[in-house]
C-alpha cells in the first residue's frame, strides 16, 4: 500500500484548493502493472504539487479488473473513492460477462495514452521482429505469448491485431493472460512465454537495465528513447495505442463529481505530472466528465467489434 503523507498549508489545511480528505485510489490489478504505476505516479505528483492532504493507493486485483470494478460500483455515493482503469477493464467486462459495466460508474478523466511494445528477455534468440514473425507464422501454437490483460484488453487486442496482420490466425495464437504487467514481467524473464506485449511505460527500467529487448512498437510512431521500429515499419498494418483514466462510484452528487474532476484537472496542469508524462513516455490524452463518458461508450463498441472481427 502506498500512502501519500498529509501536506499542510499555511492555515493547517491540505495544500490544494480541491483537496479531498481521505481520498482512496483503487488499483484493480496487481502491483507493477500499468494501472498501478499510473495511480502511484498520480498520487506522488499530487503530493509534490501540494494538491491534496493525502491519497491512499491500494490494490484489489482479480478477473482483469472486474473484481475492483464490482467493488467500486457497490460503493455507490462514495465521493472519496476513485479507480485507476483503462482499455483492459473495458475488455474484461466483455470476456468475463460481469453483472456490472463501466456504464455503472461515474467517469472522471482520461489521463494518458501510450503504445504497446513487443518484448523478449535479453537472452532471447530473437534479435528483431522479423525473426520472431518468421517462427510465429510457421507454428503459432509453439510460441506462447503473454499479455498483462485478459482477452479483450489492450495487450490481447494488440497481440491479436499483430497476429492477424502477420498472417497468423488469431485463434491459433497461444495467448496467456496475466493480471497486470508485474505478473507478465516475471513470466517473460522466467521464460514462461516466448515474448510479451505490454505498455511501454511499464518496462522502461528493465529496458534501460538491459533485461528486456524491444522488438517493435504498436503505435504509429516510434516511442521516444526506444530503439525499435513500429509494426508498420516492419510491414504490418497495425497502429494501436492504449489509454488509462479514472472513474468513481455511481450516485455521486454533481458537486462531488465536479470536485473530483477539479482535483485531477489541477493534477494534469501541474509541473510534477507533466514531468511524469515525459519520464514514462506517456502521451497527454486529457479528457473529462461527459466527454470521457462518451469515449468509454465508443471504446466499448470498439472492443466488441474487434473481437467479432477477429472471431474471438
Amino acid at each position: 500500500m502506498f500512502l501519500v503523507p498529509p501536506l499542510l498549508g499555511s492555515d493547517g489545511s491540505g495544500g490544494g484548493g480541491s483537496d479531498i480528505p481521505g481520498l482512496r485510489f483503487m488499483v484493480p490489478n496487481e502491483p507493477g502493472g500499468g494501472y498501478d504505476i499510473t495511480a502511484r505516479t498520480a498520487a506522488r505528483a499530487a503530493e509534490e504539487a501540494e494538491l491534496t492532504g493525502g491519497i491512499e493507493v491500494f490494490n484489489l486485483p482479480g478477473a482483469g479488473g472486474t473484481v475492483g470494478l464490482s467493488h467500486l460500483v457497490a460503493e455507490r455515493g462514495n465521493g472519496r473513492l476513485a479507480m485507476s482503469m483503462g482499455l483492459g477493464v473495458v475488455g474484461a467486462v466483455h470476456t468475463n460477462h460481469t453483472g456490472v459495466t463501466l456504464a455503472d460508474t461515474t467517469p472522471l478523466v482520461r489521463l494518458t495514452e501510450e503504445p504497446d511494445i513487443v518484448v523478449v528477455p535479453a537472452d532471447s534468440p530473437y534479435e528483431d521482429i522479423d525473426d520472431l514473425l518468421a517462427d510465429w507464422r510457421a507454428n503459432p501454437g509453439s510460441l506462447p505469448l503473454g499479455g498483462g490483460s485478459s482477452p479483450g484488453g489492450p495487450d490481447h487486442l494488440a497481440a491479436m491485431l499483430t497476429a492477424g496482420a502477420a498472417g497468423v490466425t488469431p485463434a491459433a495464437a497461444n495467448y496467456i493472460a496475466y493480471d497486470g504487467g508485474g505478473e507478465l514481467l516475471a513470466a517473460i524473464l522466467g521464460g514462461e512465454v516466448a515474448f510479451g506485449v505490454s505498455g511501454v511505460g511499464e518496462y522502461l527500467d528493465q529496458i534501460e537495465a538491459g533485461e528486456l529487448r524491444v522488438l517493435a512498437v504498436t503505435g504509429g510512431e516510434r516511442a521516444p528513447g526506444i530503439d525499435a521500429p513500429t509494426l508498420t515499419e516492419a510491414g504490418l498494418d497495425v497502429d494501436f495505442t492504449n489509454w488509462r483514466g479514472i472513474v468513481a462510484p455511481p450516485g455521486l452528487s454533481e458537486a462531488e463529481r465536479d470536485r473530483l474532476i477539479a482535483l485531477f484537472t489541477e493534477l494534469h496542469d501541474s509541473r510534477p505530472w507533466q514531468d511524469a508524462l515525459e519520464r514514462n513516455g506517456w502521451a497527454d490524452a486529457f479528457m473529462t466528465g461527459d466527454a470521457f463518458g462518451d469515449f468509454l461508450e465508443s471504446q466499448n463498441r470498439r472492443v466488441d467489434d474487434t473481437l467479432r472481427e477477429l472471431g474471438l
